[in-house]
């Protein structure tokens, strides 16, 4: 199976085909993927070299003439070093575009932490007007960017590693109900899905699966907990822990409930080893997330 990346590469080149008003905008990540596209739109496959702020300001300039940018680099260089950038060249400037991230939490180890951005999706909750993707499978990913990309609003479209099994379809920006139960409800985001379910077999937990996180989606929330017995609420998420925590107590704010948020943890894990290890070591596999979830509703 190809990885997320590599669709994005793929997908990217031909709606550049497809649509005169798309432009690209790289900072030598994934240049090589582009070649082909680069050498059939020169005027619209930009690469700025190793110049995050640049990259972010060139995309929001774009998009002052009209065009439609897509800009790629790893999370860390996209949304933490230009933030100012993507604050002001796109929130303030009132213009869309579509920023496209890899690297995610912790994909490159070897990368060390300048190359780890669990903090993204907490940094771009500080700005108004985002929608927030995070695709489970490379299949989603395709169906989210080509979304973004036919759109005018700002997206931020947050690609990984890690990656379910299967492709779920995406028909809206709605949560999805994965499994029903009567218990406390699950909110695994993008590929954390197939370990939620994992951790919770024997249950009687409703699961309900996330690839856009925000705008939140409380009616959804709200359904699932009136459903069931009791308003606990765990959130599994690929980034920071307790990204959403706040987004999930606003959608419950007239409902007594408990808010459990699982995620990256703040400490940083400086001896980097592989994805897996850093999973674990973040308590994010399936064995720990069922200690932890278990723990949880005990109490």
């Amino acid at each position: 199976m190809d990885t997320m990346r590599d669709r994005f590469i793929t997908t990217a080149s031909e709606l550049l085909d497809e649509d005169p008003r798309l432009a690209l905008v790289l900072a030598e990540i994934s240049r090589d993927g582009f070649v082909a596209a680069e050498r059939r739109h020169p005027d619209r496959v930009i690469n700025v070299g190793i110049r995050e702020q640049l990259l972010v300001g060139v995309g929001g300039g774009l998009a002052l003439t009209g065009l439609r940018p897509i800009v790629h680099t790893f999370a860390s260089f996209l949304v933490e070093r230009p933030f100012e950038q993507v604050k002001l060249d796109f929130g303030h400037q009132g213009v869309g575009g579509v920023l496209v991230s890899a690297g995610a939490s912790y994909d490159w180890p070897a990368g060390g932490f300048t190359h780890m951005s669990p903090g993204d999706v907490a940094l771009m909750d500080t700005l108004d007007g985002w929608t927030v993707e995070v695709p489970g499978h490379p299949d989603e990913a395709e169906a989210l960017l080509r979304r973004a990309a036919a759109g005018d609003g700002r997206v931020y479209l947050r690609l990984s590693l890690q990656s379910n099994d299967r492709a779920r379809p995406v028909t809206g920006p709605g949560f999805r109900t994965v499994r029903e139960g009567r218990g406390a409800v699950v909110i695994a985001v993008g590929p954390m899905l197939d370990n939620v379910p994992a951790a919770t077999e024997g249950l009687d937990t409703t699961v309900l699966y996330a690839t856009t996180v925000r705008p939140f989606d409380p009616e959804a929330l709200r359904r699932a907990v009136a459903g069931g017995t009791t308003a606990d609420v765990v959130l599994v998420e690929p980034y920071l822990a307790g990204t959403s925590t706040a987004a999930a107590n606003d959608a419950l704010s007239d409902t007594p409930h408990r808010v459990l948020g699982l995620g990256v943890a703040r400490r940083e894990l400086r001896r980097y080893g592989q994805l897996e290890e850093h999973l674990a070591g973040h308590g994010l596999d399936p064995k720990s997330l069922r200690e932890r979830i278990s723990a949880f509703l005990r109490h």
